[in-house]
């Protein structure tokens, strides 16, 4: 039940990430043409710049998805058995508790721009875009923990 509802969220992800590529690399296109021409549309350049924070998040939310974020290599070069363990239940940890408090303080943002209800484009609130960042991150947070306590056995680096 709970791989089935991982897959369903890797799908959505996924597929949310590749259509705003799409749509971020043809409406750049546009307005780089429509530039030459001296007519630009004024609205769509905080338009792709909210894309490309979507983007990033949903590509962020995918690192983490295949372990595939930021890693202290040296650690796995240096390290062996219990404390190489050890040391990735502490990284793991203290990524989750960084996205927790990028969560947290990404939810400021959001209330503080809900309640001045700071647009982002005419009558669009910027708050609706932003919603991605305590929701991305908090979900980032959710799985660092998560890997943390059903630790995968690290692999061994090669030896050379």
């Amino acid at each position: 039940m709970i791989q089935r509802v991982l897959k369903i969220l890797e799908q959505i992800e996924n597929t949310a990430m590749a259509v705003l590529a799409l749509v971020l690399i043809f409406a750049a296109a546009a307005q780089v043409v429509l530039r030459l021409f001296d007519v630009g549309v004024v609205w769509l350049d905080p338009v792709l710049r909210a894309l490309v924070m979507w983007i990033a998040m949903l590509g962020a939310l995918a690192a983490t998805r295949h372990d595939k974020h930021i890693n202290l290599d040296a650690l796995t070069r240096l390290l062996s058995g219990w404390s190489l363990r050890a040391a990735r239940l502490l990284t793991l940890l203290f990524a989750a508790a960084i996205c927790v408090v990028l969560a947290n303080a990404s939810y400021g943002l959001v209330q503080l721009d809900r309640e001045s209800m700071t647009p982002l484009v005419n009558d669009i609130p910027a708050w609706w875009v932003e919603v991605i960042l305590p929701v991305g991150f908090g979900l980032m947070a959710l799985r660092f923990a998560l890997r943390a306590f059903v630790l995968p056995a690290p692999s061994q680096p090669e030896a050379t």
